[in-house]
């Protein structure tokens, strides 16, 4: 029999493009209010004249304000939305796309959000409170979270907030990361994640990657040993996943590696190893921190990653990567780039 959806799709067709309308609308400014009418259009990609004509429908319902500084949605605004993003997922499909993934990457979970993260950067700050809102019912007193560096995660760390975690909640970087970017180094993004949620966090000063002899000595270290042993306790690990080359070069990687990266035709790459198409591991940077093989004790495991580009490379890291444990959240540009097979 069919459900209510499917007789508003044959009957009332329009009705459902105006309500996916006002659903970009009301979620576009969301996450740019205040935000000007300009911009808005321009993010939405259409006409101002358009655009007009929604926003005082939905100001004349007291679903968004409208002030010199730009629109802001009112508290009926955030309150509509909510129910209204969970109606969209099953119009569009994506429900459906959750489940097909789920069942081609063989992963506990899947979570997709609307949009591309390549064409939309604010797409990403829709993934960090999608793995904000995957991880939180896992959080509990003394839940240890171990978390990578990247822009990915920075934009998670940013969606955090004080009813997210409790005061014994410990975040812990999950690798080294001196020679990074300052804000997108692990140990900045576990101290914002604590300073938002009011949790607690331990850092590690050590590089990303060091020398068989650096990484025999720094890890005999007692303050070293006493973080490492946090961080294979975690019961959360949340991480990115990256393209392998734009990886290779963000590291500065050697001229004689990245050679091995390319001659092994890499395409993804996490937590230093980097993965063929087949999942294969062909390149595996010498890292102080969480490996690969200790992913298989963690509980709970959380990639985040979006944007049509990264589909390769979700794809790679999980046909190599232990998975039973882990849920994706990715974004729709990279969900149906995956599903293209």
């Amino acid at each position: 029999m069919p459900n209510i959806i499917d007789i508003q799709k044959r009957l009332v067709p329009d009705l459902l493009e105006k309500i996916q309308l006002k659903y970009q609308v009301l979620r576009s400014v969301r996450f740019l209010q205040p935000v000007g009418r300009r911009s808005l259009a321009q993010s939405l990609g259409m006409t101002e004249r358009v655009l007009r004509k929604e926003v005082e429908q939905l100001n004349a319902q007291d679903l968004l304000t409208i002030h010199s500084s730009g629109m802001s949605l009112t508290r009926e605004g955030m309150e509509i939305l909510i129910p209204l993003e969970r109606m969209i997922n099953e119009i569009s499909g994506i429900t459906l796309m959750e489940h097909s993934l789920k069942e081609m990457l063989k992963v506990k979970e899947v979570m997709i959000v609307p949009g591309d993260s390549d064409d939309s950067p604010w797409v990403k700050e829709e993934l960090g409170r999608a793995a904000i809102q995957s991880m939180k019912p896992y959080i509990g007193t003394d839940t240890i979270v171990a978390v990578t560096g990247g822009t990915t995660m920075s934009a998670v760390a940013g969606m955090l907030t004080p009813d997210f975690a409790t005061p014994e909640t410990l975040f812990v970087p999950a690798r080294g990361g001196i020679g990074e970017d300052v804000q997108n180094q692990a140990n900045t993004i576990c101290s914002t994640m604590a300073m938002k949620s009011g949790a607690k966090h331990r850092v590690l000063y050590v590089p990303d990657q060091v020398s068989r002899e650096v990484y025999e000595s720094i890890t005999k270290e007692p303050a070293i040993k006493e973080v490492m042993s946090l961080i294979t306790s975690a019961d959360i690990v949340l991480h990115g996943i990256g393209d392998a080359f734009t990886m290779a070069k963000r590291r500065h990687t050697t001229e004689e590696h990245f050679h091995t990266i390319s001659h092994g035709q890499a395409v993804g790459e996490a937590f230093g190893y980097y993965f063929d198409v087949e999942g294969n591991i062909v390149h595996k940077v010498k890292t102080i921190g969480l490996q690969l093989k200790d992913l298989g004790n963690v509980p709970n495991v959380f990639a985040v990653a979006g944007g049509h580009s990264k589909a390769q490379a979700i794809r790679a890291y999980f046909k190599g990567a232990p998975q039973t444990s882990s849920t994706l959240i990715t974004d729709e540009g990279a969900a149906k780039e995956l599903l293209k097979g």
